[in-house]
């Protein structure tokens, strides 16, 4: 029995060896978990899953979501910069909690976004479409923009919560453009996008994933993507700098994170793995399927890239009004 058992130990050699040299030399011993801080079935949650999956190959681990919404992505991010510092708990973060809440007057902020958290990499970007009803909004962007200009009070658009990325995204548009137009928050982008279609607003800004089946169908009508470059689900609609307003760019965004005082050893692996993840065809593929992009950067790029994040949305969060998420 005992030569037995050494005997398999030694053929599970190599393997673990294998996978140790895969990870920079640590290996997890137990599932991962990684947290998306918002509900089941939204974009970040589709993403995180296959993100998920394609990660726990790499590691040799399974890693599973945990899904802890609240307060546009606080909640699930302060619960990760609270978590055992021991690689086996991972943040699936985006720009709610990252590059908006921070600058929001009476928000506060329960964890420190630099020293609290060791940010990994990017992992995914989202576009984002601008839309209006199909059967009674503007034919097209300067048609919407020349209607605001022409009848101040007139334009209004909807969000998914006032400091929300669809909030600021429709607010950047109205200030570019130079009009006016009434802000009405919603609680998520699914009731947003009901009332749209009900005609109760004029536009929206949000993620392509969302709305593109309503696009399909032909209830909405797309008349710009808020990107630099145009989308693959979406070939035939311009983007905002086709149309002259170049500054009006809002794709959506998610990352990944660990607890600062995780050892640099293990962020090293789970970065490096997470990068390979991302660059994995099954991944790189699902993601285009569902309106994304991988798109992982090393830490300094990931880290410039925060700070770019809060410098294009800051001014815009203080000026939108917007106090809490």
């Amino acid at each position: 029995m005992k030569r037995r058992t050494l005997l398999a130990a030694g053929l599970a050699l190599p393997a673990l060896r294998a996978r140790a040299a895969a990870t920079g030399g640590w290996t997890p011993d137990r599932p991962l978990k990684l947290v998306v801080p918002f509900a089941a079935g939204g974009p970040a949650d589709i993403f995180g899953r296959v993100f998920a999956e394609a990660l726990g190959k790499q590691l040799g681990q399974p890693v599973v979501v945990e899904n802890r919404g609240g307060a546009g992505g606080l909640v699930g991010t302060d619960a990760v910069a609270k978590a055992p510092a021991d690689g086996l708990t991972i943040g699936f973060t985006g720009p709610g909690a990252l590059s908006i809440a921070p600058f929001m007057p009476q928000q506060q902020m329960p964890f420190d976004i630099y020293k609290d958290l060791a940010h990994l990499t990017l992992v995914v970007r989202v576009p984002e479409v601008l839309v209006v009803n199909a059967k009674s909004g503007p034919a097209d962007l300067p048609a919407l923009v020349k209607m605001a200009q022409g009848k101040p009070g007139s334009v209004s658009y909807g969000s998914a919560g006032a400091g929300s990325i669809t909030h600021l995204a429709g607010a950047l548009l109205a200030s570019e453009a130079k009009f006016d137009a009434l802000h009405i928050p919603y609680r998520g982008v699914a009731p947003a996008t009901t009332d749209l279609l009900g005609n109760r607003f004029t536009y929206l800004i949000a993620d392509v994933p969302v709305l593109r089946p309503h696009i399909e169908a032909g209830a909405l009508r797309p008349l710009a993507v808020t990107t630099a470059e145009r989308v693959p689900s979406l070939p035939d609609v311009p983007t905002t700098a086709e149309l002259g307003l170049p500054r009006v760019i809002s794709d959506n965004w998610y990352g990944c994170a660990v607890p600062v005082a995780t050892p640099a050893a293990i962020r090293e692996s789970l970065r490096e793995a997470a990068t390979r993840a991302l660059h994995s065809e099954a991944l790189e593929s699902e993601f285009r399927r569902q309106g994304g992009t991988a798109a992982p950067l090393a830490p300094e790029a990931y880290l410039d890239f925060l700070h770019a994040e809060a410098e294009k949305w800051g001014p815009l969060v203080r000026q939108s009004g917007a106090e809490t998420l």
